[in-house]
């Protein structure tokens, strides 16, 4: 991605266009060329912000879902946003729900993509083998339903990460800290619009995983792609991005 890097305060980011915020969350190897597309097809109509969330930065104390929703808080405030439409994939998921459930009057609409918060598989405590590229390749691989999106860079990008001790360490903490900080009972307190976009074959949140968010969010609709895993907006991203387009139309005309 070809997008200028800004800063402001101790925060870091990306942001194209103007409109209503349409806030970017990614996820525990989330990068921004996972949203690349995303940005291109809708920085003509919403402000797209992208914040590079410090999921190696923080003390270990602070590598939580929870100390992640806190630093995204910050960040919104910092920024003086309302009325975001906010889309989470993965982890970015799980921390955009909990941001919400304290700050529902800033968010105008929530968008999910193999989100965490229910249920989870394949990170726990056996992702991170360091120093083991075969083993990195593999894992990244089962993102994709297509195991050739799961390119050299990016493999290369994810295994320089792992191979971090310390990073290795955090990566345990936050796939830790996703099982056990389960939403289940809080969902129903969300009143806003969602919108649950899932790759029929993810493997990582499958697909009953949405189809409990969907149960337990009482204003949301549940899209399916076929022949995608867990990343849709990297995966397919035209049918994504529609998906996605239509349900923010409709968001516009919703008075809260």
């Amino acid at each position: 991605m070809e997008y200028e890097i800004r800063q402001s305060g101790k925060f870091k980011y990306v942001e194209e266009g103007n409109g209503e915020p349409l806030l970017l969350l990614h996820g525990l190897f989330g990068a921004l060329s996972n949203f690349k597309d995303l940005v291109d097809g809708f920085k003509n109509k919403y402000r797209v912000i992208i914040p590079l969330l410090p999921l190696y930065d923080l003390t270990l104390i602070e590598t939580s879902v929870s100390g992640l929703a806190k630093y995204v808080g910050k960040f919104i405030e910092h920024q003086k946003l309302s009325d975001i439409h906010l889309l989470g994939n993965s982890l970015g998921g799980h921390i955009g729900l909990v941001y919400t459930l304290k700050h529902q009057e800033l968010i105008r609409s929530i968008t999910l993509t193999g989100s965490s918060g229910l249920f989870e598989t394949g990170l726990g405590d056996t992702y991170p083998k360091r120093g083991n590229y075969d083993f990195v390749k593999q894992k990244t691989e089962l993102t994709f339903y297509d195991p050739k999106v799961a390119t050299k860079e990016l493999v290369d990008e994810v295994f320089s990460i792992v191979n971090n001790r310390l990073n290795a360490l955090k990566i345990i903490a936050l796939a830790r800290s996703a099982i056990r900080h389960n939403l289940g009972d809080e969902l129903k307190e969300i009143k806003i619009p969602v919108c649950l976009i899932w790759g029929k074959n993810d493997t990582i949140t499958p697909p009953m995983v949405a189809e409990e968010f969907h149960r337990l969010l009482p204003t949301s609709e549940l899209h399916w792609i076929d022949k995608c895993a867990h990343a849709p907006m990297m995966e397919v991203p035209e049918e994504f991005n529609a998906i996605l387009s239509s349900f923010l139309e409709k968001c516009k005309k919703v008075v809260l």
